[in-house]
């Protein structure tokens, strides 16, 4: 039962690995997540390692099981905390007595420290912690320390009469730092200090680490991006660029740290590097040629200070200069090695894997119709949104022709490149006399050649094209993307045989009606026919051609059809939709999200000021919505006040007409009957002076009555 106990805690060890969002620790952590454990003692890669292993005691190969790696971690923030499907816990902002529980229940503590400087002080007091409470394991613990060979930067060389030797393990005591790295080195020391005192419950390893490349890059993402963007002509070398700079691709150092799990090696200070002795030079220069331009300039070091995508480690790095040599990893472990060679001599592997890794992949279309359909404004709008290039047969003959003629004038400039213009040359003579004979056209083995080498392109190789109604017929299609003759068969295509680098991922086939084109044609400005095949006489010729061309059983449509290419059929029918909104809106729904690095910083500087300018207008809209509605009401009440008003004056004039009207009889008696007589009245009170007036009248009126 206890030997079955001892088995089983065998089957799975728990790794912690510190910041798994960041480049390398997710790298590591992915990597070891999809090994089992002693795998790397399984296979020998020479003899020597075969006899150690034959060597293992059965104690010793009974820990070789089928486990695996169960993988926790920090996250540096929240947002970051997701579930990855390589780690079975994340733990983020989690205090020290916290994060000192979780460390205890883990086999492997794995602190990595060449990305982020605040995880140098963590790391420190992980070690110090663990040791602490050496007494209070249940099972032996390893602690490996990933550190940077920049903890050597300032070495002297072992021998100043031959500088060529490089470093090895043995000379670790001997290493001096860079120093913006001596904190690094501080943490070297504790860890190798603390694996000291108890070396079978607390093994402890340093792994100095080469600069870092590969899935998806870090360090050097700085040269892989410049070169993919192409909006340079010259990819930057800051520097002379002699330096030798050791690497090692992030996957080949987490095989290292599945090694040293495995192996537990008596060393405990390992230098992880691969067998390059590249130049800071060498290395940018293949990047540009393999992804950019082709071309590389040297630059001031200060250029470097000015760069925003450098930070002062990367800095750092870039101008290390050391040569360096893993004995231990070759001699004692089974590394199995990805790009042993270094980053130059595997360049096209660690290119597909930025690629793949960054999800830029190019986005390759096709847009065909009927001419007037709306393909070129179709492409230029799907460029626009997605980053493409747009490739028109005309521009492209035109930049053939200027690219040649260019060449021409320089052919006297170096004399290696004299074959290669003269080849030009002849082309160039070539395409101008095939289009002299043809009326300003040419014959299909030019036109093909040219479209061919302008999607071969390092542009459309990287961000993809937008193909624009080319080509027209099914054999040129066959022609054109027909494979390279070191490409591959695949056996599986009932098509015919085809390059799959350049082959369109998407073909777009604009339909529309006859009279819907020619209405459409009759309605266009005279400006935008002017110089174009839109004119009376010529669109219908055209037309009947484009028609004639593809009721044949062997069209361009068919051609993507037998190679199982999809086509999408986008119906063209409102001439109202002046910005294609509804075929813009169904053509990303097809083409989905774009496969770049988004907005540069300008553009979201410039995309921001868009969305304040639109909020402002927007505002001042509304504003002048509510001033207007608010006027409205205004002068509103103020006509309903003066309706109101005239109609109150015309009513009081038609009723004191009316009251005057009816009272005239009344006014007439008393003015005939009464008023005389109290008049009269009144005048004798007056003469009179009574002492009471009104008694006085009534007896006078009472008694000169004339009814009486």
């Amino acid at each position: 039962m206890a030997d079955e106990d001892e088995a089983s805690s065998h089957q799975t060890k728990r790794v912690f690995i510190n910041r798994i969002d960041s480049y390398s620790s997710k790298c590591i952590a992915k990597f070891l997540s999809t090994c089992t454990v002693g795998a790397s003692l399984e296979e020998a890669r020479d003899a020597e390692m075969e006899e150690e292993e034959d060597s293992l005691s059965k104690e010793q190969k009974s820990k070789v099981e089928k486990g695996t790696f169960e993988i926790v971690g920090t996250v540096s923030s929240k947002d970051e905390k997701k579930n990855f499907s390589f780690a079975t816990e994340e733990y983020y902002s989690m205090n020290r007595e916290e994060l000192l529980l979780r460390l205890m229940k883990c086999d492997i503590i794995i602190y990595n420290i060449t990305e982020n400087t605040d995880q140098i002080d963590e790391a420190s007091w992980a070690i110090s912690a663990l040791h602490a409470d050496l007494d209070n394991f249940n099972d032996p613990k390893m602690f490996i320390l990933i550190s940077t060979v920049m903890t050597w930067g300032m070495s002297k060389p072992i021998d100043p009469d031959q500088p060529e030797i490089p470093f090895t393990e043995e000379d670790y005591r001997r290493r001096r730092p860079h120093p913006n790295f001596k904190d690094h080195i501080s943490v070297e020391k504790l860890v190798v200090k603390m694996g000291k005192t108890n070396k079978y419950k607390f093994s402890t390893y340093v792994v100095a680490s080469g600069l870092q490349y590969g899935m998806g890059e870090n360090i050097f993402h700085f040269f892989f991006k410049t070169s993919w963007m192409g909006e340079v002509s010259e990819i930057p070398v800051f520097g002379a660029g002699s330096n030798i700079i050791p690497t090692i691709h992030v996957n080949d150092l987490a095989s290292v740290i599945q090694n040293i799990v495995d192996f537990k090696p008596n060393t405990h200070y390992l230098v992880a590097v691969d067998d390059s002795k590249n130049t800071l030079e060498d290395i940018v220069k293949v990047i540009s040629q393999v992804l950019g331009p082709g071309k590389i300039q040297n630059v001031t070091k200060e250029d470097a200070f000015l760069t925003k995508d450098l930070t002062q480690r990367d800095i750092d790095s870039l101008f290390v200069n050391l040569r360096m040599e893993a004995i231990v990893l070759k001699e004692s472990l089974n590394v199995h090695w990805v790009c042993e060679s270094g980053i130059v001599e595997n360049i096209n592997h660690v290119v597909e894997e930025y690629r793949q890794t960054r999800g830029l992949l190019p986005i390759r279309i096709c847009i065909l119709g009927p001419p007037a359909a709306g393909k070129s404004t179709v492409a230029e709008k799907i460029c626009k949104h997605y980053k493409l290039h747009h490739i028109k047969v005309k521009d492209a003959i035109a930049e053939c022709i200027a690219h040649l003629e260019t060449l021409n004038q320089l052919e006297d400039e170096e004399n290696e490149n004299d074959e290669m213009a003269g080849g030009s040359l002849e082309f160039l003579e070539g395409l101008k006399e095939n289009m002299d004979q043809n009326g300003g056209r040419l014959d299909d083995q030019f036109l093909i050649r040219i479209m061919r080498d302008k999607l071969n392109s390092t542009p459309c190789r990287n961000q993809g094209f937008v193909l624009d109604g080319f080509p027209k017929t099914y054999d040129q299609a066959k022609e054109l993307f027909s494979a390279d003759e070191d490409e591959p068969e695949d056996t599986r295509s009932r098509g015919p045989p085809f390059n799959r680098k350049i082959i369109p991922e998407y073909i777009l086939s604009l339909n529309a009606t006859d009279e819907f084109l020619k209405t459409r044609v009759l309605n266009l400005p005279e400006i935008a026919v002017e110089g174009t095949h839109y004119t009376q006489d010529q669109f219908p010729r055209k037309l009947a051609s484009f028609r004639e061309s593809n009721v044949e059983d062997e069209t361009v449509l068919n051609y993507f059809d037998e190679l199982e290419i999809h086509l999408e059929h986008i119906d063209i029918t409102s001439s109202d939709d002046l910005e294609y909104l509804v075929v813009m809106e169904k053509i990303i729904n097809i083409l989905g999200a774009a496969r770049n690095y988004g907005l540069t910083l300008e553009e979201l500087e410039e995309e921001e000021r868009r969305i304040a300018e639109e909020r402002l207008k927007q505002l001042a809209a509304k504003k002048a919505e509510i001033e207007r509605k608010e006027e409205e009401e205004a002068a509103s009440r103020t006509a309903r006040w003066e309706e109101w008003s005239k109609r109150t004056e015309e009513v009081q004039k038609v009723e004191q007409e009316l009251l005057e009207a009816q009272t005239a009889p009344l006014r007439s008696y008393l003015m005939n009957n009464v008023m005389p007589t109290l008049t009269q009245g009144l005048i004798e009170c007056c003469k009179a002076k009574p002492d009471d007036p009104v008694d006085f009248l009534a007896e006078y009126l009472f008694k000169n009555n004339p009814q009486v």
